[in-house]
């Protein structure tokens, strides 16, 4: 109860900003709705944060994905679900080598609608075991995006077993922007979420490499928060206010593309079948 008090405390605190003139869209293309946040944050109260923020959608991902399918039915209109393959959290570092996660996910797929399956955590090698390999097709299969928490080795193995996969990288793959320009030049179906790379902009202003990066590949960075743990709810309307603030310094145009249109045109080719 504390933990929502506080919670309401700093929407009232923050919402003026959300009515201010030239605010843009947002999609968060990193939302988790996970077994412990339930109780704290009830889905009637976690639809009011997303609101609260601003955002015109968000992909939600959870473990398990009963949290995603409560807040789509909450909210059908801002939500769009994205599976993850763990049941419960502890399976992040199993779940590549455990092959009931197939059956799990391919029963999922068939009970209810996705634009993409993860986020997953996958590095390496790992990227080509049999549950990893299978995750490939039933994305190509199902027309569906993988979000991949993964190091840039396993992205290659991603699209060497499916080039025309869609892949969502998630934090930029934690990499600096020389990295991230290399895999974008390689990959024309990756994208780049920049949950966690607060570094790519300080005091409203945009790091000069990263700001090239953007001009460079407007049409292939989208916003992103990371609720990985409840505590990060506190985080989604500060996030999006600060994400306000730095896109200001880029082109109006490759700033609606990063506030929401990259994201848009990705869940609508995913959404579209």
């Amino acid at each position: 109860m504390r933990y929502i008090m506080t919670l309401l405390a700093v929407l009232c605190s923050t919402g003026w900003y959300v009515q201010a003139e030239n605010i843009r869209p947002i999609i968060d293309a990193h939302i988790h709705y996970s077994q412990d946040a339930w109780s704290l944050l009830p889905p009637p109260e976690a639809i009011r944060v997303l609101r609260q923020a601003g955002l015109h959608k968000a992909f939600v991902s959870s473990s398990s994905d009963d949290g995603t399918q409560m807040l789509h039915k909450e909210a059908p209109d801002l939500i769009i679900p994205v599976l993850r393959p763990y049941r419960t959290r502890g399976e992040i570092g199993t779940w590549t080598r455990d092959a009931s996660v197939i059956e799990h996910v391919e029963a999922r797929l068939r009970a209810h609608t996705y634009a993409g399956i993860g986020e997953f955590h996958v590095n390496g090698a790992d990227a080509d075991l049999p549950v990893m390999r299978r995750m490939v097709q039933l994305a190509k299969q199902y027309r569906i995006f993988l979000h991949a928490h993964a190091d840039s080795d396993a992205v290659e193995r991603l699209f060497a077993q499916e080039p025309e996969a869609r892949v969502l990288w998630a934090h930029a793959g934690f990499t600096g922007p020389e990295q991230v320009r290399a895999m974008l030049s390689k990959y024309p179906y990756l994208w780049c979420d920049l949950a966690f790379r607060s570094e790519h902009a300080t005091g409203g202003q945009v790091d000069r490499q990263w700001k090239q990066l953007f001009l460079d590949f407007p049409e292939r960075f989208m916003l992103g928060t990371d609720t990985f743990t409840p505590e990060r709810w506190h985080y989604v309307i500060e996030h999006a206010k600060g994400a306000q603030q730095w896109l200001r310094d880029l082109p109006a145009e490759v700033a609606d593309n990063i506030a929401f249109r990259n994201a848009e045109r990705l869940a609508t080719w995913a959404l579209k079948r």
